[in-house]
């Protein structure tokens, strides 16, 4: 288990701690609460990236008629 700080976290997203803190507020990331810290496991950071990929879609985009 490797635990990251809010800061390192959004550093890892690249983006900025006020984001990471709001997902953390809002509950959309596991997170690891060490007393008054607030710690993100690497392995949970990996699986919120991995949820919000979006795969591309096939084919040129037209739809054909069957």
């Amino acid at each position: 288990m490797s635990l990251l700080s809010v800061e390192e976290a959004a550093f890892r997203l690249g983006t900025g701690p006020r984001f990471v803190r709001q997902l953390i507020a809002e509950r959309r990331i596991t997170f690891v609460k060490l007393g008054r810290h607030v710690r993100i496991d690497t392995t949970d950071l990996d699986a919120y990236v991995a949820a919000g990929r979006v795969e591309p879609a096939s084919g040129s985009g037209e739809v054909s008629d069957p």
